[in-house]
C-alpha cells in the first residue's frame, strides 16, 4: 500500500504570491494530427510539494542536484499537530521524542492548495534543534514553508542550514494517518537550482 502526499501539478495550484505557477505549452499534439504529443514545462522550482535546496536560504550552500539522497528516503514518522493558524509548532507541541530519523508534521492549516492561504502553520527554530539533537534529517510539513508567510530572516530555515537537515514543504497528510512509514521523496537533479519538485510517497512500516 502506497500514500501518494504529493500535491497534482496544474494551473490550478497556488503558488507563492509573485512566483511563477505552473503553465503548459503544448508544441506538437496527436489531437491535431502530429506524429507525437510533446509539450513544455513552464513553473517555479518551489511548486507543490518540493525540497528546499541550501542555497535557497544560504548563500554558497549546495543547489539541490549536489546535496545527499538519502535523507530524502527511509523511515519516518508522520505526526498530527494542533496548532493554530499563523504560528509556529513548538517543541512542546510536538509532543515525545521523534521515533524516526525523518519526521513530517501534519497541521491542516493549508486544506485549499487552489487558494494561496496567508496564515499556515510553520515550524518554531528551537523545534528543529530539538529533532537535530535526536537525530533527525529531514523535516516536511504540509503548508507552503517551515517559516511563517512574512518571515524575512526565516529562522526555521536558517536552523535546517545549521544543522544540515533537509526541507519538504507542500505535503499532503490529509488523509494519511499517524505513524511510521517509509517515505520516498527524491528530487530532480537541477544544476545550480535552489528546490526541486518531488513524487513524494509513504509505505506503512510495521510496528
Amino acid at each position: 500500500m502506497l500514500y501518494d502526499i504529493s500535491s497534482p501539478l496544474s494551473p490550478r495550484l497556488a503558488v507563492w504570491p509573485d512566483d511563477t505557477p505552473v503553465s503548459r505549452r503544448v508544441l506538437l499534439d496527436l489531437a491535431r494530427g502530429d506524429w507525437i504529443t510533446l509539450s513544455t514545462l513552464t513553473s517555479t522550482v518551489h511548486v507543490g510539494t518540493h525540497a528546499d535546496a541550501p542555497n535557497h536560504t544560504g548563500h554558497g550552500a549546495p543547489s539541490i542536484e549536489a546535496v545527499p539522497l538519502e535523507p530524502y528516503l527511509g523511515p519516518c514518522e508522520v505526526r498530527r499537530v494542533s496548532v493554530a493558524p499563523g504560528t509556529r509548532i513548538t517543541p512542546e507541541q510536538m509532543g515525545g521524542p521523534a521515533r524516526a530519523p525523518r519526521i513530517l508534521f501534519a497541521t491542516g492549516t493549508h486544506p485549499d492548495r487552489a487558494r494561496w492561504i496567508r496564515d499556515f502553520a510553520a515550524l518554531e527554530p528551537a523545534l528543529v534543534d530539538r529533532l537535530h539533537d535526536e537525530g533527525v534529517v529531514l523535516v516536511g510539513i504540509d503548508t507552503p514553508s517551515i517559516d511563517l508567510v512574512d518571515s524575512k530572516d526565516l529562522p526555521s530555515h536558517a536552523a535546517c542550514l545549521r544543522h544540515g537537515m533537509a526541507i519538504l514543504e507542500g505535503l499532503v497528510l490529509d488523509a494519511v494517518p499517524e505513524g511510521r512509514y517509509e517515505l520516498i521523496a527524491l528530487p530532480l537533479p537541477l544544476v545550480g537550482f535552489d528546490g526541486s519538485p518531488v513524487r513524494a510517497v509513504l509505505r506503512p512500516l510495521a510496528g
